[in-house]
């Protein structure tokens, strides 16, 4: 039996055209069916009420229209939300909501697990089990947006997203590009530029693709200007070292008064010293970076610790007094394992959860 496209791996381009050649529809019909869809936040096609009842049923029977399904979630004690999303095949994700004042962020994966491997990362553990699909990309954001509106949680939706979940996005650059694609789509979600952020571990050879990507925030997982110490954390520097890696980055392409953000997670005794900072400063274009101190996250088998709260402010405050934007993340969720670094696919500790 041939199997059926998924709606949520179409942006509004190629819906129309598909629409047009299969079902012999108008462009209009597409929009409009991006409108209930990613804007009334309807998925009850039967009350599509400006759809005409051939093309409904064209779409019923043609396209798939599932979406990651929620099979655990979790509230922190500061608001933070963790969902388990189990995919077709039984694999799992994670997706995480940061609230904050005037804005609800989605954190969301980009692979079932990770090859990168950092020694920091509680999903390096879980090693890389495949890439997602479009469609598992942006149902992510859908399946967690209907939760939210049914709750009452949100209004009208989510603002922001942060590729910052299990995987490296630019190792499934393709379908991370498609998928921001569709999130900008004006007809659609209509996320801004600015309110996407895409991290990276410093995969090279993608970075320097970016300029084909859409011009969203850029941030890089920095975490040492040492290329011993990014080593030791980060086994990808072994093949990109830090010459290497930002020669890559001076190939993004920077909009005015856009910056790369370089997160840094402080760890105790590994990279908060003064000659860290000293390197750091000879490293970053004080005109185009802005730095993310991220407290390390402790997670249960982890050898590393988080540094003292003066500690942390110490670091932030030297680099401030060198000129640079320097700000510290808030933790997030650490309580129920939502924190940046935290992320694995729960189920394989706890089968019960299928039950």
């Amino acid at each position: 039996m041939e199997q059926k496209v998924n709606f949520f791996s179409f942006d509004l381009a190629s819906f129309e055209d598909y629409i047009q050649e299969q079902f012999g529809a108008k462009k209009f019909n597409a929009r409009q069916v991006f409108d209930w869809v990613y804007r009334k936040w309807s998925l009850d096609i039967d009350s599509w009420s400006n759809v005409s009842k051939k093309l409904k049923e064209n779409l019923k029977e043609d396209l798939d229209w599932s979406l990651p399904k929620i099979v655990w979630k979790g509230l922190s004690k500061d608001g933070t939300r963790k969902f388990l999303l189990a995919l077709e095949d039984e694999q799992t994700i994670e997706s995480v909501v940061i609230p904050a004042t005037g804005r609800s962020t989605l954190c969301i994966s980009s692979q079932v697990g990770c090859a990168i491997g950092c020694n920091f990362c509680h999903t390096g553990t879980q090693g890389l089990k495949r890439h997602l699909k479009i469609e598992e990309v942006v149902g992510q954001f859908v399946a967690v947006s209907h939760f939210l509106i049914s709750q009452g949680l949100i209004a009208p939706t989510l603002s922001n997203i942060v590729y910052m979940g299990q995987g490296e996005p630019l190792h499934n650059y393709n379908a991370v590009k498609r998928a921001t694609e569709i999130f900008m789509e004006p007809l659609g979600i209509g996320l801004g530029q600015r309110r996407i952020t895409l991290s990276t571990s410093g995969l090279v050879p993608q970075i320097e693709k970016l300029i084909d990507f859409p011009p969203v925030n850029i941030a890089i997982s920095l975490h040492s200007p040492n290329d011993e110490t990014r080593s030791e954390l980060m086994p990808i520097n072994k093949v990109y070292d830090l010459e290497r890696l930002f020669k890559a980055i001076k190939s993004i392409p920077l909009k005015a008064h856009r910056y790369i953000t370089y997160e840094y997670l402080l760890i105790a005794g590994v990279n908060d010293r003064e000659v860290d900072i000293d390197d750091l400063c000879s490293l970053l274009h004080i005109k185009e970076s802005k730095i993310s101190l991220i407290p390390f996250h402790e997670y249960p088998g982890s050898d590393y610790k988080k540094p003292s709260k003066s500690k942390v402010l110490w670091f932030r405050d030297e680099l401030a007094k060198r000129g640079y934007i320097c700000t510290i993340r808030q933790t997030k969720g650490e309580d129920i394992l939502a924190a940046c670094g935290q992320l694995k696919s729960a189920v394989e500790e706890d089968p019960n959860l299928w039950s």
